[in-house]
């Protein structure tokens, strides 16, 4: 069973930063790219951010130069650096990763439960 929890989020102001993690937990035996993604009531989900195992990282425009993702040492650990925050980043913050359970087994999709971040203005 493998297991994603986010945590980290909260209330701040606008111009603040806050970093939310995302640690995988279970049986798993490689992990591939792990990304971010929000959702704000009434939209859908969107992309954030993503790296990859090998560290390659990508963003999406709205959150380019803001935020910064990142593994830890542990590879099962992401880390969602975010700063200059804007009211509009207000949403329910959801890791997912691409894991590998068995060596032979292709890569499944996991989700976290979310963790909710509010900006005021």
């Amino acid at each position: 069973q493998v297991q994603l929890v986010e945590s980290g989020g909260g209330l701040v102001q606008a111009g603040g930063s806050l970093r939310l993690s995302c640690t995988a937990s279970g049986s798993i035996f490689s992990i591939d790219a792990m990304l971010w993604y929000r959702q704000s009531p009434g939209k859908v989900r969107e992309w954030v951010a993503q790296i990859t195992d090998g560290g390659i990282t990508s963003y999406a425009d709205s959150v380019k130069d803001r935020f910064t993702i990142f593994r830890g040492n542990a590879k099962n650990t992401m880390y969602l650096q975010m700063n200059s925050l804007k009211p509009e980043d207000t949403a329910a913050y959801y890791c997912n990763a691409l894991i590998k359970v068995n060596n032979n087994d292709p890569l499944t999709n996991y989700w976290g439960q979310g963790t909710q971040v509010t900006v005021s203005s």
